[in-house]
Protein backbone atom coordinates (compact mmCIF):
# COMPACT_ATOMS: atom_id res chain seq x y z
CA UNK A 1 0.00 0.00 0.00
CA UNK A 2 1.26 3.34 -1.06
CA UNK A 3 1.76 5.85 1.60
CA UNK A 4 -0.77 8.03 -0.04
CA UNK A 5 -3.15 5.19 0.38
CA UNK A 6 -2.10 3.87 3.86
CA UNK A 7 -2.45 7.82 5.42
CA UNK A 8 -5.50 7.65 3.83
CA UNK A 9 -6.84 4.77 5.16
CA UNK A 10 -6.06 5.73 9.04
CA UNK A 11 -7.82 8.91 8.17
CA UNK A 12 -10.81 6.92 7.61
CA UNK A 13 -9.67 4.61 10.91
CA UNK A 14 -9.84 7.88 12.64
CA UNK A 15 -13.07 9.51 11.29
CA UNK A 16 -15.12 6.18 12.05
CA UNK A 17 -13.67 6.01 15.55
CA UNK A 18 -14.61 8.90 16.21
CA UNK A 19 -18.28 8.11 15.12
CA UNK A 20 -18.59 5.03 17.01
CA UNK A 21 -17.39 6.62 20.05
CA UNK A 22 -19.63 9.16 19.79
CA UNK A 23 -22.90 7.31 18.25
CA UNK A 24 -21.54 5.41 22.09
CA UNK A 25 -22.15 8.90 24.04
CA UNK A 26 -18.85 8.56 25.10
CA UNK A 27 -16.04 11.46 25.50
CA UNK A 28 -12.28 10.87 24.34
CA UNK A 29 -11.09 11.15 27.71
CA UNK A 30 -13.99 8.52 29.06
CA UNK A 31 -13.19 6.22 25.68
CA UNK A 32 -9.02 6.63 26.79
CA UNK A 33 -9.56 5.95 30.38
CA UNK A 34 -11.42 2.39 29.60
CA UNK A 35 -8.69 1.35 26.68
CA UNK A 36 -5.74 3.01 28.86
CA UNK A 37 -4.48 5.84 27.37
CA UNK A 38 -4.99 9.57 27.59
CA UNK A 39 -7.98 11.05 26.21
CA UNK A 40 -5.21 13.09 23.95
CA UNK A 41 -4.08 9.91 22.47
CA UNK A 42 -7.91 9.32 21.75
CA UNK A 43 -7.71 12.32 19.94
CA UNK A 44 -4.94 11.83 18.34
CA UNK A 45 -5.91 8.46 16.52
CA UNK A 46 -9.14 10.49 15.58
CA UNK A 47 -7.21 13.14 13.62
CA UNK A 48 -4.87 10.20 12.18
CA UNK A 49 -1.48 11.91 13.95
CA UNK A 50 -0.72 8.98 15.93
CA UNK A 51 -1.50 5.16 15.01
CA UNK A 52 -2.99 2.60 17.88
CA UNK A 53 -1.08 -0.48 18.71
CA UNK A 54 -3.06 -3.70 18.15
CA UNK A 55 -3.75 -4.52 22.08
CA UNK A 56 -5.49 -0.51 21.96
CA UNK A 57 -7.37 -1.31 18.86
CA UNK A 58 -8.64 -4.21 20.05
CA UNK A 59 -9.51 -2.52 23.56
CA UNK A 60 -10.97 -0.21 21.38
CA UNK A 61 -13.37 -3.03 19.87
CA UNK A 62 -14.11 -4.11 23.53
CA UNK A 63 -15.41 -0.83 24.75
CA UNK A 64 -17.25 0.32 21.72
CA UNK A 65 -18.84 -3.39 21.15
CA UNK A 66 -17.84 -2.78 17.02
CA UNK A 67 -17.74 -6.82 16.42
CA UNK A 68 -13.80 -6.08 15.46
CA UNK A 69 -13.11 -3.81 13.06
CA UNK A 70 -10.67 -1.76 14.52
CA UNK A 71 -8.29 -4.81 15.17
CA UNK A 72 -9.35 -5.50 11.39
CA UNK A 73 -8.34 -2.29 10.39
CA UNK A 74 -5.27 -2.00 12.27
CA UNK A 75 -3.67 -5.27 11.64
CA UNK A 76 -4.58 -4.44 7.56
CA UNK A 77 -2.55 -1.17 7.90
CA UNK A 78 0.34 -2.39 9.99
CA UNK A 79 0.39 -5.81 8.27
CA UNK A 80 3.67 -5.94 6.16
CA UNK A 81 5.07 -9.37 5.63
CA UNK A 82 9.22 -7.91 5.84
CA UNK A 83 8.56 -7.27 9.52
CA UNK A 84 7.87 -8.68 12.10
CA UNK A 85 4.32 -8.05 14.14
CA UNK A 86 6.27 -5.75 17.05
CA UNK A 87 7.86 -3.28 14.87
CA UNK A 88 5.37 -2.56 11.90
CA UNK A 89 3.85 0.13 13.81
CA UNK A 90 7.59 1.58 14.59
CA UNK A 91 8.13 1.67 10.77
CA UNK A 92 5.21 3.13 10.82
CA UNK A 93 6.36 5.93 13.39
CA UNK A 94 9.68 6.56 12.03
CA UNK A 95 8.07 7.81 8.67
CA UNK A 96 6.51 10.50 11.06
CA UNK A 97 9.00 11.48 13.50
CA UNK A 98 10.82 14.63 13.37
CA UNK A 99 13.68 13.11 15.56
CA UNK A 100 15.41 9.89 16.10
CA UNK A 101 17.67 8.94 18.70
CA UNK A 102 18.72 5.29 18.65
CA UNK A 103 21.54 3.39 20.93
CA UNK A 104 22.87 0.30 19.08
CA UNK A 105 25.45 -2.06 21.65
CA UNK A 106 25.98 -5.06 18.73
CA UNK A 107 24.62 -4.50 15.06
CA UNK A 108 24.73 -1.02 12.90
CA UNK A 109 20.90 0.66 13.40
CA UNK A 110 18.90 -0.53 10.26
CA UNK A 111 18.43 2.49 9.06
CA UNK A 112 22.77 3.35 8.56
CA UNK A 113 22.66 -0.13 7.07
CA UNK A 114 24.24 -1.13 4.05
CA UNK A 115 23.23 -3.90 1.70
CA UNK A 116 25.79 -6.26 2.32
CA UNK A 117 25.37 -5.34 6.16
CA UNK A 118 21.57 -5.75 6.09
CA UNK A 119 22.10 -9.38 4.10
CA UNK A 120 25.11 -10.92 6.18
CA UNK A 121 22.78 -9.70 9.78
CA UNK A 122 19.55 -11.41 7.87
CA UNK A 123 21.23 -14.66 6.36
CA UNK A 124 22.74 -15.06 9.88
CA UNK A 125 19.25 -15.16 11.86
CA UNK A 126 17.71 -16.83 8.97
CA UNK A 127 20.28 -19.39 7.75
CA UNK A 128 17.72 -21.89 6.10
CA UNK A 129 15.64 -19.34 4.38
CA UNK A 130 15.60 -18.71 0.26
CA UNK A 131 17.31 -16.20 -0.86
CA UNK A 132 13.80 -14.10 -2.02
CA UNK A 133 13.10 -14.33 1.87
CA UNK A 134 16.53 -12.57 2.39
CA UNK A 135 16.28 -10.09 -0.38
CA UNK A 136 12.91 -9.11 0.67
CA UNK A 137 14.41 -8.35 4.19
CA UNK A 138 16.75 -6.47 2.67
CA UNK A 139 14.51 -4.47 0.46
CA UNK A 140 12.58 -3.39 3.37
CA UNK A 141 15.64 -2.42 5.03
CA UNK A 142 17.16 -0.05 2.98
CA UNK A 143 13.81 1.25 2.14
CA UNK A 144 13.60 2.53 6.00
CA UNK A 145 16.41 4.00 5.37
CA UNK A 146 14.59 6.98 2.69
CA UNK A 147 13.43 8.95 5.16
CA UNK A 148 16.82 10.54 6.37
CA UNK A 149 16.60 11.44 2.55
CA UNK A 150 12.93 12.53 2.42
CA UNK A 151 11.18 13.34 5.53
CA UNK A 152 15.07 13.83 6.69
CA UNK A 153 14.67 13.48 10.82
CA UNK A 154 17.00 14.66 13.50
CA UNK A 155 19.17 11.35 13.59
CA UNK A 156 21.05 10.68 16.58
CA UNK A 157 23.17 7.57 16.96
CA UNK A 158 25.25 6.27 19.42
CA UNK A 159 26.98 3.22 18.72
CA UNK A 160 28.87 1.07 21.37
CA UNK A 161 32.64 0.03 19.92
CA UNK A 162 31.10 -3.27 19.76
CA UNK A 163 29.39 -2.33 16.80
CA UNK A 164 32.89 -0.91 15.09
CA UNK A 165 34.80 -3.92 15.65
CA UNK A 166 32.95 -6.83 14.47
CA UNK A 167 33.54 -8.11 10.64
CA UNK A 168 29.58 -8.22 9.51
CA UNK A 169 29.53 -9.38 5.85
CA UNK A 170 33.82 -9.89 6.33
CA UNK A 171 36.23 -6.94 5.94
CA UNK A 172 35.47 -5.30 2.72
CA UNK A 173 31.46 -5.17 3.60
CA UNK A 174 32.71 -4.30 6.82
CA UNK A 175 34.90 -1.29 5.64
CA UNK A 176 31.90 -0.03 3.56
CA UNK A 177 29.17 0.38 6.10
CA UNK A 178 31.69 2.13 8.35
CA UNK A 179 32.68 4.49 5.10
CA UNK A 180 28.72 4.41 4.41
CA UNK A 181 28.13 5.97 8.18
CA UNK A 182 31.13 8.75 8.03
CA UNK A 183 29.78 10.09 4.53
CA UNK A 184 26.06 10.52 6.62
CA UNK A 185 27.83 12.06 9.15
CA UNK A 186 29.60 14.29 6.49
CA UNK A 187 26.50 15.33 4.82
CA UNK A 188 25.00 15.82 8.29
CA UNK A 189 22.64 13.88 7.54
CA UNK A 190 23.12 11.54 10.87
CA UNK A 191 24.95 12.65 14.17
CA UNK A 192 27.04 10.15 15.23
CA UNK A 193 29.07 9.20 18.21
CA UNK A 194 30.53 6.00 19.58
CA UNK A 195 31.03 5.12 22.90
CA UNK A 196 34.08 3.52 23.65
CA UNK A 197 35.35 0.50 25.39
CA UNK A 198 37.34 2.39 28.18
CA UNK A 199 33.65 3.94 29.21
CA UNK A 200 33.14 0.79 30.87
CA UNK A 201 30.05 0.23 32.25
CA UNK A 202 26.90 2.35 30.53
CA UNK A 203 23.52 3.65 31.36
CA UNK A 204 22.10 0.57 28.78
CA UNK A 205 23.57 -2.11 29.68
CA UNK A 206 20.41 -4.13 28.86
CA UNK A 207 20.31 -3.20 25.07
CA UNK A 208 19.61 -1.42 21.95
CA UNK A 209 16.83 2.44 22.70
CA UNK A 210 14.98 4.19 20.02
CA UNK A 211 13.62 7.13 20.45
CA UNK A 212 11.38 9.06 18.81
CA UNK A 213 9.68 12.95 18.94
CA UNK A 214 6.72 14.34 16.74
CA UNK A 215 5.32 17.86 15.98
CA UNK A 216 1.56 17.18 17.22
CA UNK A 217 2.32 14.20 19.85
CA UNK A 218 4.23 13.06 22.53
CA UNK A 219 7.05 11.28 22.38
CA UNK A 220 7.38 7.46 22.43
CA UNK A 221 10.51 4.65 23.24
CA UNK A 222 11.07 1.39 21.80
CA UNK A 223 13.69 -1.15 23.29
CA UNK A 224 14.28 -4.76 21.52
CA UNK A 225 15.52 -8.09 22.05
CA UNK A 226 16.17 -11.08 19.80
CA UNK A 227 13.33 -12.16 19.55
CA UNK A 228 10.62 -9.72 20.52
CA UNK A 229 10.03 -5.65 20.95
CA UNK A 230 8.21 -3.14 23.17
CA UNK A 231 6.92 0.30 22.29
CA UNK A 232 6.26 2.65 25.30
CA UNK A 233 4.60 5.70 25.20
CA UNK A 234 3.88 5.65 29.16
CA UNK A 235 5.40 9.35 29.50
CA UNK A 236 7.12 8.44 32.85
CA UNK A 237 9.26 5.45 31.09
CA UNK A 238 9.60 7.63 27.89
CA UNK A 239 11.27 9.99 30.51
CA UNK A 240 13.14 7.72 32.08
CA UNK A 241 14.32 6.44 28.59
CA UNK A 242 15.65 9.91 27.69
CA UNK A 243 17.53 10.31 30.65
CA UNK A 244 19.20 6.63 29.64
CA UNK A 245 20.13 8.04 26.19
CA UNK A 246 21.08 11.90 27.70
CA UNK A 247 23.62 9.55 30.25
CA UNK A 248 25.14 7.35 26.93
CA UNK A 249 25.50 10.27 24.87
CA UNK A 250 27.77 11.98 28.22
CA UNK A 251 29.91 8.97 28.45
CA UNK A 252 30.54 8.76 24.17
CA UNK A 253 33.08 10.12 22.34
CA UNK A 254 32.97 13.81 20.61
CA UNK A 255 31.70 13.70 16.91
CA UNK A 256 35.00 14.80 15.65
CA UNK A 257 36.44 12.09 17.53
CA UNK A 258 34.13 9.08 16.77
CA UNK A 259 34.22 10.29 12.89
CA UNK A 260 38.03 9.78 13.45
CA UNK A 261 37.79 6.10 15.04
CA UNK A 262 34.99 5.44 12.67
CA UNK A 263 37.69 6.04 9.90
CA UNK A 264 40.27 4.41 11.51
CA UNK A 265 38.35 1.09 11.72
CA UNK A 266 37.05 1.53 8.05
CA UNK A 267 40.96 1.73 7.19
CA UNK A 268 41.78 -1.29 9.67
CA UNK A 269 39.01 -3.35 7.81
CA UNK A 270 40.55 -2.60 4.03
CA UNK A 271 43.83 -3.70 5.40
CA UNK A 272 42.78 -6.85 6.46
CA UNK A 273 41.23 -7.49 3.14
CA UNK A 274 44.17 -6.53 1.11
CA UNK A 275 46.21 -8.52 2.78
CA UNK A 276 44.05 -11.87 2.34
Amino acid sequence: MANGSRQAAWEFFGAELKRRREDAGITQVELGARVFVSGGYIGQFEQAIRKPQLDVAQRIDETLQTDGIFERLCRKLIDDPRYADYFAHVVELERLATRICEFAPTVIPGLLQTKDYAQAVTIAANPFKPDSYVDEIVTARLERSLILDATRPEYWVTLHENVLRIPVGGPPAMAAQLEHIARLMRERAAMVTVLPYRAGAHAAMGGMLKLMDFEDAPPVAYTETEYSGTLIDDPAVVMHAQRTYDLLRVAALSPEASLALIDSAAEDFRRCASST
